[in-house]
C-alpha cells in the first residue's frame, strides 16, 4: 500500500509541460518572425493584402530571405500553440471541470495552430522563385496567407481564450479580472470575422491577436494544477 502511494502521487502531479512556458515560446517564435523578417527587409513590414499588386510583387521579389524566415518561424510557432491547447484542456479536466469549456479550448487551439501553420507554409511558397514569376499566383497566395493567418487563426484563437476564461470564471480557477478580460478578448477575436466582409474590420485582428497572446501567457501561469477545496 505504501509502495504504491508515491507512484500515485507522481501520476497525479503529472500535468504535461507548463502552459505558461509554452505560451511564452509560442509568442516568442511568432514575434521573432515579425521582427526578424522586418529587419531583413530593411524595415519594410509584410505587405497588406489590400495593397496594390505591384507593391506586393516588389516586396516578395525583393525580400525572399525575409519571407522564408518569417514563414519558418510562423510554422514553428504553431507547434507550441497546439501543445498549449492540449495541456490546458487536460488541466481543466483534471480540475474537475466537466463543462464544454475544455473541449472548446482544445478545438480552438488546434484550429488556430493548424491555420497558423498553413499560413506559414503558404508564405514559404511565396519565397520560391518559381511562384514569383506569376503575378496572379503571387496575389492569390498572398490572400491565402493573410486569410489563414488572419481571421483563420485569430477567430479560433478566441475560442481557445474563451474556453479557458469561461470555466476559469465560473469555477473560480482564474482571477476574476483576468477571466473577464479573456471574455472581452474572445469577443473581439470573433468579431474579426467581419474582415471577410469589411476590409476596415481588419484592425480587429492585431488587437485580438496581441492581447490574446499576453492573456494566454498570464492564464498559463495562473491556472492551478489542483483545485483548492474548502470545507464548510
Amino acid at each position: 500500500m505504501t509502495a504504491t502511494a508515491p507512484t500515485r502521487n507522481r501520476r497525479q502531479a503529472q500535468g504535461g509541460p507548463p502552459p505558461g512556458v509554452l505560451a511564452v515560446v509560442f509568442t516568442t517564435l511568432f514575434l521573432a518572425g515579425l521582427v526578424i523578417s522586418t529587419v531583413l527587409a530593411d524595415g519594410r513590414p509584410f505587405p497588406s493584402p489590400f495593397g496594390s499588386t505591384s507593391d506586393i510583387l516588389a516586396y516578395f521579389r525583393g525580400n525572399r530571405g525575409a519571407v522564408q524566415v518569417s514563414a519558418a518561424l510562423q510554422f514553428a510557432a504553431a507547434i507550441p500553440l497546439a501543445i498549449y491547447a492540449a495541456t490546458v484542456a487536460a488541466r481543466l479536466n483534471r480540475l474537475g471541470i466537466r463543462a464544454p469549456g475544455a473541449t472548446i479550448a482544445l478545438t480552438g487551439g488546434v484550429l488556430a495552430a493548424a491555420f497558423l501553420a498553413c499560413s506559414g507554409l503558404v508564405s514559404w511558397v511565396l519565397s520560391r522563385p518559381e511562384a514569383l514569376d506569376q503575378p496572379a499566383l503571387v496575389r492569390a497566395l498572398q490572400d491565402l496567407a493573410f486569410i489563414t493567418g488572419g481571421p483563420g487563426h485569430v477567430v479560433p484563437l478566441g475560442l481557445l481564450v474563451a474556453g479557458i476564461a469561461v470555466p476559469g470564471l465560473l469555477a473560480s480557477v482564474l482571477p476574476r479580472r483576468l477571466a473577464i478580460t479573456g471574455l472581452i478578448i474572445a469577443a473581439i477575436a470573433e468579431l474579426s470575422t467581419l474582415t471577410l466582409l469589411i476590409n476596415e474590420a481588419a484592425y480587429l485582428l492585431p488587437v485580438a491577436r496581441f492581447s490574446g497572446l499576453a492573456w494566454l501567457i498570464a492564464a498559463g501561469f495562473l491556472l492551478p494544477r489542483q483545485r483548492t477545496r474548502t470545507d464548510g
